[in-house]
């Protein structure tokens, strides 16, 4: 068990912040008259939503077997991700570790809360070299460390990740927005064990819920504590809540769909092998590949122009193009183009 103080690593005006409270939320009524929020008497919608999001955090609780008490929802990941910045970093004072290449996001949030941002270059099978680890975080001040795994946009997982928990002594922030494409064991299971760890995911992949915008942060309830503290009091919209609670009551359909792409990927793995355009296909355990061109300009420009569209990754990963898995009819069409290059 580690020895980390987590108010150590909070700063200061964080700690001394009195959260926003709905005295709704906070207690039971039986039929009250609801007069105290300034909303209209009339419509479907008209009461704001419920700013613990209990039932979300409840039905989450039975199915990670984690305390609903270690559990925040945000409005998608970024929010999260954004919030746990500000929680922990002092402006033009700490500075983030991230892998390169990995999720933008995490510079982006960084970069707004005026945080220098410190990148660990991945190996050329895109792992985390692990001296180089060490000696980042023996020669700089660093508060969080952001670890994507599956990472985004090499789509592989990152190995040995304990490792890297055990040796770094600030918040490290484990991003699996991916997991669920993925036959790795959640890290959820070091939040017992660490209380720095934050793991987060997501609805926007494999739930197919994108526009709903739900991120979940899974950590000790003492860093979820400094979460909901630091949230806008209403960050997540009845509308979002609803259907997440109804896709949780019958998972028949995310587990079909998850299957469904995990066989395309399998076949487009197959069919990529005989793309002569094509000069690498990196592994991955995400709903997407990495693939290196002879020519990203031209295959790019090529899927521009028919309304493929595509995430270059190019220069920052040379000669390389995101692509991911879509339905069988979208994966034909994006194979018969790159069989015509």
């Amino acid at each position: 068990m580690t020895t980390i103080n987590i108010n150590n690593l909070v700063r200061k005006n964080i700690l001394e912040l009195q959260p926003y409270i709905s005295f709704r939320d906070h207690n039971e009524f039986d039929n009250p008259v609801l007069l105290d929020a300034n909303e209209s008497p009339f419509g479907k919608y008209n009461r704001y939503p419920d700013s613990t999001q209990k039932k979300l955090k409840e039905k989450l609780s039975q199915i990670k077997n984690i305390s609903p008490n270690q559990i925040a929802v945000g409005n998608g990941s970024d929010e999260l991700i954004d919030l746990i910045t500000k929680i922990f970093c002092e402006p033009n004072n700490d500075s983030i570790l991230m892998m390169n290449p990995s999720f933008a996001m995490y510079g982006f949030y960084a970069s707004i809360n005026q945080n220098k941002i410190m990148k660990l270059d991945l190996n050329e099978n895109s792992e985390i070299i692990k001296d180089d680890f060490l000696k980042i975080i023996k020669d700089f001040r660093l508060k969080i460390f952001f670890l994507c795994s599956p990472n985004n946009p090499t789509g592989n997982s990152i190995e040995d990740i304990e490792f890297f928990v055990r040796n770094f002594d600030g918040i490290v922030v484990i991003d699996e927005a991916y997991i669920e494409f993925s036959d790795k064991k959640s890290s959820i299971v070091l939040i017992e064990k660490y209380p720095n760890v934050i793991v987060l995911q997501t609805f926007s992949k494999a739930w197919g819920m994108a526009g709903a915008r739900i991120g979940i942060a899974y950590s000790s309830e003492e860093i979820i504590q400094f979460i909901n503290t630091v949230k806008a009091p209403y960050n997540v919209n009845s509308l979002s809540l609803e259907l997440i609670l109804k896709s949780l009551e019958n998972t028949d359909e995310f587990k079909q769909n998850v299957k469904n792409i995990l066989k395309e990927r399998e076949w487009l793995q197959s069919e990529f092998q005989n793309i002569t355009c094509i000069t690498k296909i990196f592994p991955t355990d995400a709903n997407f590949f990495l693939i290196e061109f002879d020519d990203v300009e031209k295959v790019y420009e090529k899927l521009l122009n028919e309304e493929i569209l595509t995430s270059k990754r190019s220069p920052a990963i040379p000669n390389c193009i995101r692509i991911n898995v879509g339905n069988r009819e979208e994966n034909i069409k994006l194979l018969n183009l790159l069989k015509s290059i």
